[in-house]
């Protein structure tokens, strides 16, 4: 008989401790940018889903739709419904699907390369700098700062 107990006491007590196999959860879009040293503001709030090779870093994001808002009152930044580039730490290149405003002229944001606590954006001829401080929260399209991460999954090449 108290052998019987051991063993309901040691299947009580397994049953009610959580089991650690290894961390399942996937993280957000907003996650990867912070785990490649990237601030969570440059992507816009609401995020549907996004898709990365770990090996290569390439990566597609997606949006409900297209989305623009202004950065520092000065430059028009307009992202498309899907996103594609190349990221690793302190570097998003290859970018596909961000465009700023510089004068009457849209131009294609090609490269954000991260220097310390400046982000430098690149349209290929020309670049300029940013505090990383202007990006910690995510713009809400047409107006507001949040970042929505519940409607963020992941799915691997």
């Amino acid at each position: 008989m108290s052998s019987l107990c051991v063993i309901l006491v040691v299947l009580i007590i397994c049953l009610s401790t959580p089991f650690a196999f290894g961390d399942d959860t996937v993280p957000s879009a907003y996650e990867v940018l912070q785990d490649n040293n990237f601030p969570v503001g440059l992507l816009p709030r609401g995020v549907t889903g996004y898709e990365i090779n770990k090996k290569t870093g390439e990566f597609s994001a997606y949006l409900n739709g297209s989305c623009s808002f202004s950065l520092e009152n000065s430059y028009q930044i307009k992202y498309e419904s899907t996103i594609k580039g190349v990221i690793s730490k302190d570097r998003l290149k290859n970018l596909k699907g961000v465009s700023v405003k510089v004068f009457l002229l849209w131009l294609d944001i090609v490269e954000v390369v991260r220097d310390g606590d400046e982000l430098q954006f690149s349209v290929g001829v020309a670049s300029a700098d940013f505090p990383v401080e202007n990006f910690v929260e995510c713009p809400h399209c047409g107006s507001g700062l949040n970042c929505n991460k519940s409607d963020d999954f992941l799915s691997s090449f």
